[in-house]
């Protein structure tokens, strides 16, 4: 489908995959899935991982939205489109809406790019999802660190930093179930590593795994069924 964004003045596509076994309109769950750096809502359709890994989790399965984020919004309200809002506020209503999902059952994920994204939007709206997933996210610690054209300024850094939101707080993530995984040769392990500790000094309901593989879609894709799984059972406890 597509979304006529007054968020960031363009249209973009959001893909929705509906397993095969769902629940009735109204009762099925959602996972908004935010795709990485140069990726569209195409990214993740043809992965056999994620159809196999939905289709593991029998009525369980969530449906999964694949919205397009452009080439590095990097999912947050910025100069160029207000990326955070369209996502909160333009993707999640419409797919209710034409899918019949729960509003009250709602999980936000995504690789790298998106990963950052949506910790950033649950730590921006607390208690509105029932879970949240960075896989390999795109975390730093300080403005100066970080990719050309991620953020707008120091500016727009304060104001989405992610690392900053949950140090010390143990509140940042309430109510939410909290995935982060991260390979071994990752060029963001040490900033992962840095949050993960983080989170868990906070006291935060935490799933947390560092496994063989770099930042690349072999290494995602060997781990789909267990990402799902994650989002899955997050949301039936809701």
């Amino acid at each position: 489908m597509d979304v006529q964004s007054q968020a960031v003045g363009q249209e973009l596509g959001v893909n929705v995959v509906v397993p095969a076994k769902t629940k009735p309109r109204g009762e099925r769950p959602l996972l908004v899935f935010l795709h990485g750096r140069g990726g569209s809502d195409e990214t993740f359709i043809g992965n056999e991982a994620v159809y196999e890994g939905l289709a593991k989790l029998g009525r369980k399965a969530p449906i999964v939205a694949f919205p397009d984020g452009g080439d590095h919004s990097y999912w947050h309200d910025r100069a160029e489109g207000d990326w955070g809002r369209y996502v909160m506020r333009e993707v999640i209503p419409t797919v209710e809406r034409r899918f019949g999902t729960d509003p009250h059952l709602v999980a936000v994920g995504g690789i790298s790019m998106g990963g950052f994204g949506a910790y950033d939007l649950a730590l921006l709206h607390p208690k509105r999802f029932c879970a949240v997933g960075g896989h390999s996210p795109a975390l730093w610690f300080e403005g100066g660190e970080t990719a050309p054209g991620a953020f707008d300024s120091a500016a727009d850094f304060n104001r989405n930093d992610v690392v900053g939101m949950v140090r010390g707080s143990p509140d940042a993530f309430e109510g939410m179930r909290v995935w982060n995984d991260y390979g071994d040769a990752d060029p963001f392990r040490v900033y992962d590593e840095g949050f993960v500790r983080y989170l868990r000094s906070d006291g935060t309901d935490l799933s947390a795994h560092s496994w063989d593989g770099g930042h690349d879609g072999a290494y995602w894709s060997r781990h789909w069924p267990a990402y799902l799984r994650f989002y899955a059972n997050a949301l039936a406890s809701c």
